[in-house]
């Protein structure tokens, strides 16, 4: 099934690639971006644009700053993955103080979800 795309958001997604967060810039540069698949950053997704998403491992990875955790956004989070999850794809939150604290980790976590989906699984097999 494909994945819709609203291409109104598309210069907004430029417009954040060109403004990625410290702990965004982070992931990015000193992990995904030269990692052994493709992820894209700031990538349209039906009415949204993630953070981070692997097209062959179906993996989004979001980076949640602050204003995630109070009551309305933390709703609008659980709708998002809930539309995300129907597209068939996995969603991996991450928050600014784990990529700050914990960024080894972080990096294994993305590194396990990618290898645990179906088309790294069979090519290891």
């Amino acid at each position: 099934m494909p994945i819709p795309k609203d291409p109104h958001l598309s210069p907004a997604a430029r417009n954040l690639r060109k403004q990625m967060t410290k702990q965004e810039k982070h992931l990015w540069y000193d992990f995904l971006r030269d990692y052994k698949v493709q992820f894209n950053r700031q990538k349209v997704i039906g009415k949204f644009i993630v953070d981070f998403y692997c097209h062959s491992a179906r993996l989004v990875v979001e980076v949640d700053g602050g204003q995630h955790f109070d009551a309305a956004n933390l709703q609008k989070d659980i709708e998002r993955n809930r539309m995300l999850n129907s597209y068939g794809l996995e969603v991996l939150r991450f928050t600014n103080d784990e990529i700050d604290h914990n960024f080894f980790e972080v990096c294994m976590r993305i590194k396990e979800k990618v290898e645990l989906s179906s088309p790294f699984r069979a090519e290891q097999e």
